[in-house]
């Protein structure tokens, strides 16, 4: 293709640099709904968690229910067991790191206990014990310090004993 002269390649340039002097003088840094950092996890409302767990207990409980009774717990447990050498995964919910311990930065953590949201609320309510929950395969968990046995129940009697 031939060139087109200095005239042409203004015209093509020009309606770019037009837009880009029309932008705003400062873009945010990045988008808030795709945050490379989740929120940390906080307890939920105490009534909340009462609702949600009535619920629970007459079978009426919606997948919001358990979404927050996973966060509300796995906070309690950040609190109680601060760290970062142990991520506890609740899929699709929520995940945290706990425990205290050599911290992990990147990549898989040297402890890892995976659950779904019914056995979490479970353990974390006293209505499981961790044996029974690891016992039948409802707790899958690896490396160094994966037993939260020590940290739970969260709720009842037992939590107060921390």
């Amino acid at each position: 293709m031939a060139d087109a002269g200095p005239a042409v390649r203004h015209l093509l340039i020009h309606p770019l640099t037009l837009s880009l002097t029309q932008l705003p003088t400062q873009l945010p840094t990045q988008s808030p709904r795709l945050s490379p950092v989740p929120a940390p996890l906080r307890r939920a409302e105490p009534a909340a968690v009462a609702a949600a767990l009535e619920l629970l207990t007459t079978g009426a409980a919606s997948p919001d229910d358990l979404r927050l009774l996973t966060k509300h717990f796995l906070a309690v447990l950040g609190e109680r067991a601060p760290g970062r050498s142990v991520e506890v995964r609740i899929p699709p919910y929520a995940a945290a790191q706990v425990v205290a311990g050599v911290r992990h930065a990147r990549g898989t953590p040297p402890a890892v206990v995976e659950m779904d949201a019914a056995t979490w609320v479970a353990l974390a309510t006293g209505r499981l014990s961790w044996a029974e929950a690891e016992d039948s395969g409802r707790v899958l968990a690896s490396g160094e310090r994966a037993d939260l046995a020590p940290y739970l129940p969260l709720t009842g009697p037992a939590a107060d004993r921390s």
